[in-house]
């Protein structure tokens, strides 16, 4: 029987997984006059670390869950960390139709979970 730890343990290095994964992807839009290479460059340093906890996170989760579900909860935990770094990073704040859209892949990442 899997304990809380085990359970737990995958969704925060997805989480921590996430926050590396969204400046690796999107970080760079706040310099848009470096050059592209330079973006490249810094986005794969900052893309070892997101593997570094992304590898692990599905490694051991796969003990608790299946492939689809850690799939699922990667999206939606994706998102939420996204909501939060374009609001706060980019000062780009999201909009009814963004979060009804998040909303529709909640819902499909909750049907997932469903046995």
């Amino acid at each position: 029987m899997p304990t809380l730890l085990d359970r737990l343990l995958p969704v925060l290095l997805l989480v921590g997984s996430n926050v590396f994964m969204t400046f690796a992807w999107y970080g760079h839009l706040k310099y848009k006059s470096s050059p592209l290479w330079i973006a490249v460059m810094a986005s794969w340093g900052i893309a070892f670390f997101e593997y570094c906890l992304q590898v692990p996170a599905n490694r051991m989760g796969s003990a608790v869950y299946t492939a689809p579900q850690l799939k699922g909860m990667q999206e939606v935990i994706t998102l939420l960390v996204f909501a939060v770094f374009s609001a706060t990073y980019l000062g780009q704040t999201l909009k009814w139709n963004h979060w009804a859209g998040f909303a529709l892949i909640a819902v499909a990442a909750w049907l997932i979970f469903l046995e």
